[in-house]
């Protein structure tokens, strides 16, 4: 289908209007699902001698930010200074202690490790460097294949960006979101556009083996026009990575407690617009060189340019939680951390792991996981899963491929399943069908 064909069907679409409520999977079964009472499942999971060619990561959450965008649903505290801080880095340093004590971390490497937020950035050079340092003592991650690190623009400066190189950063994420100064404004971002460009060139001076930026489609007050301007800009800079994500509401972001409380509409746009965007996007990003590596991650090298920690999460890796209300996963248990500061604080004083909430999938459950997360890279071979879980999946989900086949969404090439480009669009609406019954109508989060 070519492109006027295929954003003509979008445009004739139901308008579909952005409400509240979760989109984006990233995960299965549900975090609904996810209770106190199975906390022992993943302190269990922590005593258990590992599979060692289990590959092993680590995310580690730094909750601050200089504002709270309007459409955030993470754990974020704004307006801290330099003793919150510290008093944050002291517990991530005991919870780090603790989990290096553990039978399923002991003599382990880490094959990547993920700084996000809120605005790791937001932390001073002097910080890092400390950060870093400490953290070492007990887990380093000096032989991983990629560290990602997660930056807002108007929190760097040319020497926290030669800080983050010497710390380790091989692959700097600038959320860049939009270049237009109202549209941030409105959105509730911190940065301006200004503030892109300078770090950008402060990045690409320092040099990093890979350099993301992320735009999202549909925020308050897009337009045709500046969405246009804004990919051209995007490709302009020729970053390694492009990340493209549409503007959902989640239940906790400022938006989406302001429609609850005011009854005002949804100020975003809706889907058939964002995927029209997207999908734009994404045609402008091809005729310039770039390459499809998910349904909203586009690359220069696809060779090269890998994402270690998303290829890693979706095919079933462990991965270690650090910090305020992270999620993880071990030994085949999900699991997250306290989820409020000096709670997350208190456990860590009493020397024990902050884990909050965890669930254990069962085998049928872990296949489904990794199935439609991998289906968000927009083609899947049958294979590996048998090779991994003894099914064959064209069977296991024969009805699911058909239904969508059908639907114009993919095609079923052998052992191989490909989505189209209109799946790819709206891939996350797409994978609830392969949930177990149960788990379709459930809240997501």
């Amino acid at each position: 289908m070519n492109t006027e064909a295929l954003n003509s069907e979008i445009l004739e679409e139901e308008a579909a209007t952005t409400e509240v409520g979760s989109y984006f999977i990233s995960n299965y079964p549900p975090f609904s699902l996810w209770k106190g009472d199975y906390v022992s499942e993943a302190l269990d999971a922590f005593q258990k001698e590992p599979d060692r060619n289990v590959p092993l990561g680590m995310y580690l959450h730094i909750p601050f930010c200089r504002k709270r965008c309007k459409f955030c649903y993470f754990r974020v505290y704004t307006n801290q200074n330099a003793k919150d801080i510290e008093n944050y880095v002291q517990a991530l340093l005991k919870e780090v202690a603790l989990i290096s004590e553990q039978s399923a971390v002991q003599g382990r490497g880490l094959r990547f490790v993920y700084f996000g937020g809120g605005t790791p950035s937001y932390l001073s050079s002097r910080q890092l460097l400390s950060l870093r340092e400490r953290l070492h003592e007990h887990i380093s991650w000096d032989s991983a294949e990629e560290v990602t690190f997660e930056c807002e623009p108007g929190t760097l400066s040319l020497d926290k960006v030669k800080t983050l190189k010497e710390i380790g950063i091989t692959r700097v994420s600038l959320g860049v979101e939009n270049f237009k100064d109202s549209i941030l404004e409105a959105n509730g971002r911190a940065h301006l556009s200004p503030e892109i460009m300078r770090a950008y060139e402060w990045i690409q001076q320092v040099g990093f083996p890979q350099i993301n930026i992320d735009l999202i489609a549909g925020m308050i007050g897009e337009t045709d026009e500046n969405w246009t301007e804004c990919v051209e800009r995007a490709i302009e800079m020729i970053p390694d990575n492009i990340t493209i994500y549409q503007m959902e509401l989640p239940h906790n972001t400022i938006i989406s407690k302001e429609m609850k409380e005011q009854g005002i509409d949804s100020p975003v746009a809706d889907w058939p617009a964002k995927r029209r965007w997207v999908n734009e996007a994404i045609d402008k990003l091809l005729m310039s060189g770039y390459n499809i590596s998910s349904g909203n991650e586009l690359v220069r090298h696809p060779d090269t340019d890998h994402f270690v920690y998303r290829d890693n999460v979706w095919r079933g890796c462990d991965l270690l939680a650090l910090g305020v209300s992270s999620f993880g996963h071990l030994q085949g248990v999900h699991y997250q951390n306290l989820d409020r500061i000096e709670e997350y604080m208190q456990a860590l004083d009493e020397n024990r792991l902050p884990i909050n909430r965890a669930y254990t999938p069962t085998p049928h459950q872990a296949l489904i996981r990794e199935v439609v997360l991998q289906l968000k890279e927009g083609k899947i071979s049958a294979q590996p899963f048998r090779e991994k879980y003894g099914v064959d999946i064209l069977k296991e989900f024969a009805d699911q491929f058909a239904n969508q086949q059908q639907a114009g969404y993919l095609e079923v090439d052998g052992d191989n399943i490909v989505l189209k480009r209109k799946g790819l669009l709206q891939v996350d609406t797409l994978l609830p069908e392969y949930f177990e019954e149960q788990h379709r109508e459930v809240r997501y989060t």
